[in-house]
């Protein structure tokens, strides 16, 4: 709905970090986790978080080099959950979604032929089309992924961080750092624009200095659009990730709980839980496709 644009724009871009390896907007959100007293000096904080954000940066740039498989749960209005499984390939330029499995169940052969089908019919469409619409796909692709790059400058630049303690998380020694809106912060974008009402916590690895957990919440309601949509408080948001290859850390798990409505009376409530698994380089990947 036109008058979601806005909001579903800045929630896909979470999802398109996860996708291809760009950066979500994740960041923090208090949680009960019991850390230890040990300490780094404040002034350190700061600089942290700017080298694990250079760190991020650098795997985005390297994410479309891998192909991985994607496990949705999408469930809206407490209704039944949808669960599908894609595998995820660069294709020409953007990214391309081959079904592989419906609510946990292998697609059956007829199911699998018809999908070969499609992958082979999306790979003459893009071998024919037009150098402008090559352009305008590959162009609308690369301005989502300059987007979140934004995005990422807006969360460090919109949130003051400070170290809760360390704590280890999935087996990785990490300091733990909360974050909360600095006074004044003046967002540069309607993208941004929700980082003022979010807080959160963020688990950075001590060794690598990846992000290994970013939690967030909403505690403020944030309108968009002035009053015709609005993200309440609940909405929260939650990123692992796991080194995949060499110093290479990509997402393994990204959930997103979304309390929102549309003048006051749609209810746009969701929750989706996404898993990623076999990262490959995206030489193998295609070779298996047929493109090699």
């Amino acid at each position: 709905m036109l008058y979601l644009n806005t909001f579903k724009t800045w929630s896909i871009a979470c999802r398109t970090y996860c996708r291809m390896g760009r950066l979500t907007l994740c960041l923090l959100v208090a949680s009960a986790a019991i850390v230890s007293a040990e300490t780094i000096p404040n002034s350190d904080v700061h600089e942290l978080v700017r080298r694990s954000a250079d760190k991020i940066v650098s795997d985005w740039n390297e994410a479309p080099n891998y192909s991985f498989v994607e496990r949705d749960v999408v469930s809206k209005h407490d209704s039944q959950p949808s669960v599908k499984a894609f595998e995820v390939v660069m294709l020409d330029g953007s990214p391309y979604e081959r079904l592989i499995a419906i609510d946990d169940r292998p697609l059956s052969a007829t199911e699998q032929a018809s999908e070969a089908r499609k992958v082979r019919s999306e790979l003459r469409k893009r071998e024919r089309e037009s150098e402008d619409s090559r352009s305008k796909r590959v162009s609308k692709y690369l301005k989502e992924r300059h987007e979140n790059g934004a995005l990422l400058k807006g969360m460090v630049d919109a949130f003051a961080f400070s170290l809760a303690g360390a704590e280890t998380v999935n087996n990785h020694d990490c300091w733990v750092l909360d974050a909360a809106p600095k006074p004044g912060y003046q967002p540069t974008s309607r993208e941004t624009k929700v980082l003022a009402g979010m807080r959160g916590r963020m688990w950075v690895d001590k060794a690598s200095g990846q992000w290994v957990r970013v939690q967030a919440e909403v505690f403020q309601t944030v309108n968009f659009y002035g009053f015709f949509a609005k993200v309440r408080p609940g909405t929260k948001f939650m990123l692992e990730q796991e080194p995949v290859a060499d110093n290479l850390w990509l997402p393994k798990h990204f959930r997103t709980q979304v309390n929102a409505s549309v003048l006051g009376f749609f209810n746009e409530d969701s929750v989706e839980d996404d898993t990623y698994t076999n990262y490959r380089p995206m030489s193998q990947a295609l070779s298996q496709l047929g493109t090699q």
